[in-house]
């Protein structure tokens, strides 16, 4: 199932997140991340999710020495099989960041870029799984994959991962099929993909890679980072564009090309939702205008969901032989 939007953002009457802007002049990329979480656990508490880490993941076989009290005896009795309860604090996850590092995110029309907000995103979620004893690696890419560092939870990583990421952007152009081949080979263990992209490249093969890492056995969550400017094409006079991948200028006349700008987009950004929408992927969109503690609270979103549906399958009536 797609999520296009955040279902639980806080009351700002009780809670007013940092804005992008005043966030991104700290320079420190550890201080950002650090400050984007701390907000986030503050606004978590007057927030439909308060009580999260004892949200329910999965079942698992019972096995001699487990707690009886979590044994789940309803699903005893349908199946006639011991399954004990496990909760998000009890699982040790495995997560890759992977993050778009090409040109084309050096763009930004309010005093930063595509490419220092996607950064701060995915260090924000790297310091707050941190936070959570998980296990972070992180993957950047532009035409093809660049840094590697695989998941580890100990002293040093975090700071070794952010260093990856204040990478300089590199590349000519955006390719989406190589990472994600890549790190289908390099995560082989099940565990959680976050592509982190613009995601303004053709999507032409972006589905079976996707969807070969969805049969993996990986969750997989997108967050498409975008500029007002070019979402929602604000130019209003005759102005000449800069192609950061290609280098080409061209000369637009904004009044005439904006119709046809906008049904294009939407057409690509539609393309991108059924393709997210038929495997199953959570797909959130995140304008560099908005708040990056309400992107954590997509992340936490959708893992809960998740978790609910593993659920309703772990418990659905299996059939004895």
């Amino acid at each position: 199932m797609v999520e296009l939007a955040s279902t639980a953002e806080p009351a700002r009457a009780a809670w007013e997140p940092i804005d992008p802007a005043t966030l991104l002049r700290i320079k420190n990329l550890h201080l950002r991340a650090k400050t984007v979480v701390e907000g986030f656990f503050h606004g978590l508490h007057r927030s439909p999710y308060h009580g999260f880490s004892a949200e329910f993941s999965e079942y698992r076989p019972y096995t001699p020495g487990d707690d009886p009290r979590w044994v789940d005896w309803r699903l005893f009795a349908r199946c006639d099989r011991h399954y004990v309860k496990r909760f998000e604090d009890e699982t040790n996850l495995r997560c890759y960041l992977v993050v778009d590092r090409s040109k084309s995110m050096g763009y930004g029309s309010a005093g930063f870029t595509k490419g220092e907000y996607a950064v701060t995103l995915a260090a924000s979620l790297a310091y707050f799984l941190t936070r959570q004893h998980d296990a972070v690696g992180v993957m950047t890419f532009n035409e093809a994959w660049g840094e590697f560092l695989p998941a580890r939870n100990r002293s040093g990583h975090l700071r070794r991962l952010l260093a990856t990421l204040e990478a300089p952007l590199e590349g000519a152009t955006t390719d989406l099929v190589s990472p994600l081949e890549r790190i289908a080979q390099l995560a082989p263990r099940r565990g959680l993909i976050v592509l982190v992209s613009d995601l303004l490249a053709p999507l032409e093969n972006l589905q079976p890679r996707l969807g070969y890492l969805c049969s993996q056995g990986h969750d997989v969550i997108v967050f498409q980072t975008l500029d007002p400017a070019e979402r929602d094409f604000t130019f209003r006079d005759a102005v000449t564009l800069f192609d950061l991948e290609s280098g080409r200028e061209v000369y637009v006349d904004a009044q005439v090309a904006r119709t046809e700008y906008l049904r294009r987009f939407a057409e690509h950004n539609a393309r991108l939702e059924t393709i997210c929408n038929e495997l199953g992927i959570s797909l959130f969109p995140c304008g560099t205008d908005r708040a990056l503690e309400y992107c954590l609270f997509d992340f936490l979103h959708a893992r809960m969901r998740r978790g609910r549906e593993v659920r309703r399958r772990q418990s659905a009536p299996r059939s004895r032989a």
